[in-house]
C-alpha cells in the first residue's frame, strides 16, 4: 500500500497546482485578465444554500457556530496592487484613483450582468450605454431586483467597490465583509477593473464560502451523509461475512479470502471519505494527505475489484486451479487502471474545495473508460469460455452457479449502459450546472452498484460447509448429472454379474485351488466338507 499511495502522490504533484487546502478561495497575486470591455479576475464559484430565516433576523447577534444558519461569502485580507508607474501618475492628495469592483450573482441571475451590444456583451457601463441601462460609466452594469420581486432577492446581483486612494499601490479592504445568502443557488464571484488603463492589476487574500450547515460546497455537502451510510452498508456486509468466515473456516477457499480483502479496502475507503467530509465541513480544512490516503484506497479498491471479476470471470480455483501464462497480462491490466483511475481521482478531490470544474477531467476520463471496455469485454469473454468448460465436463452445481453470476453481471452493465446515457444528457442539458443539487447522484450511483455487484458475489460464493464443491477438481457425485449416476449403476451390476458366473463355473467343475481363491464365502464350506469326508 505504501507504494501505492507513493504513486498517488506523485500524481499529485504533477496534476494539482499549489493553491488553497481549505474551504476558502485564497488568492496569491494573480493577475486580472482581460476579458472584453474589462480586466477580470473569477475569485470562486460555488452552490450555496440559503441562510435560515432566524439567522438573519439575527445576523449580527447571533454567535459563530458551525450549524449557526448562516449561508454567506466573507472577504478576508483582500489586498489589490497595482503597478508602481501606475500610482506613480497621482498625487497623495488624490481620492479615489482607481476602482476594483467585486460582483457577486446567482447563476439564475446572469442575464442582469452586462449588456448586449451588436459587438458583443458589454460588462462595463459606456456614455453610450447610459441612456439604455441607466448605469453609472466606468462601473459594471447590473440590474438588481426591485422589492415587489420578492424580500429574497433584493439587492442582488450585488456589487462591492473597493478603491485607491492617492497614489498608493496597494488596496487594502478593511475591515473583513459578510455578504448574507438569501436565496439557494450557484453563486459566482468576479472582480472586475472597468478602467482599461489600471493594468498589470493583481490580487491576494482570500473568501470563506460557508453554508448553512457548515463549510463544505454545495454539490459535495450531500456526501458526508451518503458516505456515512455507504460505510455502515459495508459494514453490515462485512459482519455478516466474518461470521460466516469463521464458522466455516475449515472449508474457505481462496477466492473467497479475496473476497474479504476487497470488502475490508471497502469498509476502509468509504470510512476516509466519510471523516474526509466531515473533518472539511467542521473546520474548513481539508488536508492533502487524508484526501490522498482515500484516493489511494478508493484506486486499490476499484482495481482489485476488477481484477477480482476477471478470475472468476475465468474460473480461477474452479475449473482452473492457477491463472499460468495470463497471471503477467491481468497485472498488466490491473497497473494500467490503477495508474489511470488515481489520475482522475486525484484531479477530482485533491486539493479541490469548491466547485470549480476543469477541463482535465475531460482527458483523465477518457482512459479510464477505455481500460473499464476491456475488462467488460475479457470478463464476458472469459466466461462464456467457462461456462462452456463446465457444460461439457458436466459439473451442474458450478455450472449453475456461474450462470447466475453471468446474470448478474449483464444486469449490472445493462444497467451501466443506461447511467451512462442519462449522466450524457444530464451533462449536456445543464452545462451551466444550474441542476448542481442532483450532480452528487452521478458519481454516487457507481459506488452504490459497485456495492450492489459485491453483495452478489458475496452471495454466490458465500463460506458454507460445502463450499468446497466449487473448488478446482471436485467432481462429487452432486455434481454428476443422472446420465452419469445410470452408467455408474450399470457398469457396478455388470460387473457382478461377472463375479457370480465365474463362481458357477468354479463350482461346477474339480476342485482347485484358484477356485477357493476366487470365492472367499468357499472357504467355510470347502472345511465343512472335508470334515464330513474324515
Amino acid at each position: 500500500m505504501g507504494h501505492l499511495s507513493s504513486i498517488c502522490w506523485i500524481l499529485v504533484l504533477i496534476l494539482i497546482p499549489a493553491g488553497s487546502q481549505a474551504a476558502v478561495h485564497q488568492y496569491t497575486g494573480d493577475l486580472f485578465r482581460a476579458s472584453g470591455d474589462a480586466y477580470l479576475y473569477q475569485g470562486g464559484r460555488e452552490g450555496l444554500f440559503h441562510s435560515s430565516y432566524n439567522a438573519l433576523l439575527k445576523w449580527n447577534s447571533l454567535g459563530k457556530g458551525l450549524n449557526n444558519g448562516k449561508a454567506y461569502i466573507k472577504f478576508q485580507h483582500l489586498v489589490f496592487t497595482r503597478p508602481d508607474y501606475l500610482a506613480a501618475e497621482h498625487s497623495p492628495q488624490d481620492s479615489d484613483t482607481g476602482l476594483v469592483e467585486a460582483l457577486i450573482f446567482e447563476l439564475g441571475d446572469r442575464d442582469r450582468v452586462g449588456y448586449e451590444t451588436p459587438q458583443g456583451r458589454a460588462l462595463c457601463c459606456s456614455e453610450d450605454l447610459v441612456q439604455a441601462t441607466g448605469c453609472e460609466p466606468g462601473h459594471v452594469i447590473v440590474k438588481p431586483h426591485v422589492e415587489s420581486e420578492g424580500y429574497v432577492d433584493v439587492g442582488w446581483p450585488q456589487v462591492i467597490d473597493f478603491r485607491f486612494q492617492g497614489n498608493d499601490t496597494t488596496l487594502i479592504a478593511n475591515p473583513a465583509i459578510d455578504v448574507p445568502i438569501t436565496k439557494t443557488g450557484m453563486y459566482y464571484l468576479w472582480y472586475v477593473i472597468c478602467d482599461r488603463s489600471l493594468v498589470g492589476v493583481n490580487v491576494t487574500g482570500m473568501t470563506v464560502w460557508k453554508n448553512p450547515f457548515g463549510y463544505l460546497p454545495g454539490m459535495m455537502a450531500p456526501f458526508e451523509t451518503f458516505y456515512g451510510f455507504m460505510a455502515l452498508g459495508y459494514l453490515a456486509l462485512g459482519a455478516v461475512w466474518f461470521m460466516q468466515y469463521l464458522r466455516f473456516w475449515k472449508d474457505i477457499l481462496a477466492l473467497q479470502n479475496c473476497i474479504t480483502a476487497v470488502i475490508a479496502l471497502c469498509m476502509l475507503e468509504m470510512a476516509t471519505w466519510y471523516f474526509d467530509f466531515v473533518n472539511f465541513n467542521t473546520y474548513g480544512v481539508r488536508p492533502y494527505a487524508t484526501t490522498v490516503w482515500a484516493v489511494t484506497l478508493g484506486s486499490v479498491r476499484k482495481t482489485i475489484s476488477r481484477m477480482l471479476i476477471l478470475v472468476v470471470s475465468m474460473g480461477y480455483g474452479v475449473v482452473r486451479p492457477t491463472l499460468g501464462g495470463i497471471t503477467s497480462k491481468v497485472l498488466m491490466l490491473g497497473a494500467a487502471y490503477f495508474v489511470a483511475t488515481c489520475s482522475l481521482d486525484v484531479m477530482q478531490n485533491v486539493g479541490t474545495i469548491d466547485d470549480l470544474t476543469s477541463s482535465a477531467r475531460i482527458f483523465l476520463v477518457l482512459p479510464v473508460a477505455v481500460l473499464d471496455a476491456i475488462f467488460i469485454l475479457w470478463i464476458f469473454t472469459s466466461l462464456s469460455k467457462t461456462l462452456a468448460q463446465l457444460q461439457n465436463r458436466r459439473q451442474g452445481a458450478k455450472l449453475d452457479l456461474y450462470r447466475k453470476f453471468t446474470n448478474a453481471l449483464a444486469v449490472s452493465v445493462l444497467i451501466s449502459i443506461a447511467w451512462i446515457a442519462y449522466e450524457m444528457w444530464f451533462k449536456v442539458t445543464d452545462q451551466l450546472n444550474e441542476r448542481w443539487q442532483s450532480d452528487w447522484i452521478l458519481q454516487a450511483f457507481w459506488q452504490v452498484l459497485n456495492g450492489g455487484i459485491l453483495a452478489v458475489i458475496c452471495y454466490l460464493w458465500a463460506p458454507t460447509h460445502n463450499a468446497t464443491r466449487f473448488a478446482y477438481g471436485d467432481d462429487s457425485v452432486d455434481d454428476m448429472d443422472e446420465e452419469e449416476v445410470a452408467l455408474t449403476k450399470v457398469t457396478q451390476a455388470q460387473s457382478k454379474d461377472k463375479e457370480a458366473a465365474t463362481d458357477s463355473k468354479a463350482a461346477a467343475g474339480k476342485p482347485s485351488k484358484s477356485a477357493v481363491k476366487t470365492d472367499v464365502f468357499s472357504l467355510e464350506d470347502d472345511d465343512v466338507e472335508e470334515g464330513k469326508t474324515e
